[in-house]
């Protein structure tokens, strides 16, 4: 029994101990204040009687305390500064408990006194917050921790220049892009850019090269007294040191020779057209002390003509016809040259210019053009007329170089002679139908014309009153050559002959115009009435 007893009294006892015990601690401290377990240590948190002080804490945190008193950082916002450390901060809730913990997706950045811009608002916080990026050896033994980090871009950047510039990275740079530089200003610098320099990419002067076996980019320590410190000299001194003698920033390609170089000084003068060229069309590859054969125009210059001018394997130079005071459209071959051409020019060919027959297809064209009219001018006839009249499409055989509506073919050889008003017509009002609203073209009628009927070119307008055979031969009563008025016509032949006063009398007085069904007129002349009655009342 006693042994029991014994036993009884030592449970109670330990059950009363780990009572007050939990009446005065909650629960254990976070693995970051598990030094300060034990009831010694409580009042180095809490006061007697109260909970815990900002006071007391901050006297542990004197990182903190630091920054609140710099008024720095988060804790020194106006927002935190007036609450209490325990708000945020509790702890007795377990070893594995986070007391730092908070919604880092919502976290307001601003309130640590440093604004996330650009590409920081973007990155995750553990990109920043690392503790190899922390100066201060206590705090960067921390783990998970927000402090510590400075403002300045190298200790979280790698320093590109290596030193060699100004470490405020925000002079140049700016928190979008570390490239381009839009702070710099090349104008602040001991060399401003000008002309071509401007233009020019920053990688053409500052060349990229390895430096403590990384990547670097020279932007100090450059030469820049003369232009060869950066470009070679294609003269290899023979013009001394000084470029701008004869180049410009403005391009170094395009130099400015022409006010400062004087050809005449050489076995070439420039003159005429030759004063406005480029340098470099002539001098290629900027190489102006290699000698240049300028005897002959073609030693520079493409033959525009393509051999058009060349006889027996002999071309003759530009300057026989051109000029260098004049451009090149303008010649001295004129017309007595081209008498001696195989050509000779008579009558309108003067006064053409000569791109009327030259200039084909948008080049001008000199050579096997040929001597035919219809070389040169469209053959309207061709198809219409038998080469019989004229062979080879000459023309020449009816017209002339001076006026070609005037025509000379003798028409006898037709076949059809021209006599009486036909000698006195055009050719036009024979053999060309002329233009009406049913056809637009004018149609041509030459190997199509029998000759044999005038009712080919002329209007019937006696209809069907003297067709013979299916014909109407009009000359049986009219006469090309004494006139069209029927004076061929004998009376007396007829049914009805003349004679008394019927013999002065006009035709028209007994042969009326007559109404048909069509509404057209027609003068009768076979009547079949011959008494008297029939015509005089």
């Amino acid at each position: 029994m006693r042994y029991f007893y014994n036993i009884s009294i030592l449970v109670l006892c330990f059950l009363s101990t780990f009572s007050a015990f939990g009446q005065i601690s909650p629960g254990p401290l976070a693995q970051v204040h598990t030094h300060l377990e034990g009831l010694s240590n409580c009042t180095k948190c809490h006061s007697i009687g109260n909970a815990v002080t900002n006071k007391n804490c901050l006297a542990c945190h004197k990182e903190i305390q630091t920054l609140i008193t710099q008024k720095k950082g988060y804790h020194a916002s106006g927002i935190v500064s007036s609450k209490a450390c325990i708000e945020c901060h509790s702890d007795h809730h377990g070893k594995k408990f986070d007391m730092t913990r908070f919604d880092q997706k919502k976290f307001d950045h601003n309130m640590t006194g440093y604004k996330l811009e650009g590409s920081h608002s973007i990155i995750e916080c553990k990109e920043c917050h690392q503790p190899s990026k922390i100066e201060n050896p206590s705090i960067k033994k921390r783990d998970k921790t927000f402090l510590g980090l400075q403002q300045n871009c190298i200790r979280c950047h790698k320093d590109y220049h290596q030193g060699t510039l100004d470490k405020k990275c925000n002079s140049c740079h700016n928190v979008k892009k570390f490239r381009p530089a839009p702070g710099f200003d090349h104008n602040n610098a001991k060399y401003n850019l000008k002309g071509a320099h401007v233009k020019k990419a920053c990688i053409d002067c500052h060349k990229k090269t390895t430096k403590n076996g990384l990547e670097f980019q020279e932007f100090t320590g450059l030469k820049f007294s003369s232009c060869t410190s950066c470009h070679q000299d294609v003269h290899e001194g023979k013009f001394g040191t000084n470029c701008l003698k004869c180049h410009s920033e403005e391009s170094f390609k395009n130099p400015n020779i022409q006010s400062t170089f004087n050809h005449n000084q050489t076995d070439y003068p420039l003159t005429g057209m030759h004063m406005g060229v480029d340098c470099k069309s002539c001098h290629k590859g900027n190489i102006y002390t290699s000698p240049i054969n300028a005897n002959q125009c073609r030693n520079c210059h493409t033959d525009y003509h393509k051999g058009d001018f060349t006889k027996q394997g002999v071309q003759p130079d530009c300057k026989e016809c051109h000029l260098l005071d004049k451009s090149f459209t303008f010649t001295t071959y004129g017309i007595s040259q081209h008498q001696k051409s195989g050509f000779n020019l008579m009558g309108s060919h003067i006064a053409s210019p000569c791109s009327a027959c030259h200039k084909t297809g948008g080049r001008w064209r000199f050579k096997s053009l040929g001597t035919l009219c219809a070389d040169c001018h469209k053959d309207i006839h061709k198809e219409f007329i038998s080469d019989k009249y004229y062979p080879q499409s000459d023309c020449r055989q009816c017209h002339n170089t001076n006026i070609w509506s005037s025509v000379t073919f003798d028409h006898s050889k037709t076949g059809w002679v021209l006599d009486g008003k036909h000698a006195e017509t055009t050719c036009r009002d024979c053999h060309f139908v002329k233009k009406t609203e049913a056809n637009s073209l004018n149609l041509q009628k030459f190997s199509s014309l029998s000759g044999n009927k005038c009712s080919e070119c002329h209007e019937n307008i006696h209809g069907t009153q003297f067709v013979i055979n299916g014909e109407t031969d009009c000359l049986r009563c009219h006469s090309v050559v004494r006139g069209w008025t029927g004076n061929s016509f004998d009376h007396s032949k007829t049914k009805f002959p003349l004679d008394g006063q019927h013999v002065k009398i006009e035709c028209k007085a007994c042969h009326k115009e007559t109404k048909f069904e069509n509404n057209g007129e027609r003068r009768v002349y076979k009547l079949n009435k011959y008494r008297c009655i029939d015509c005089h009342s």
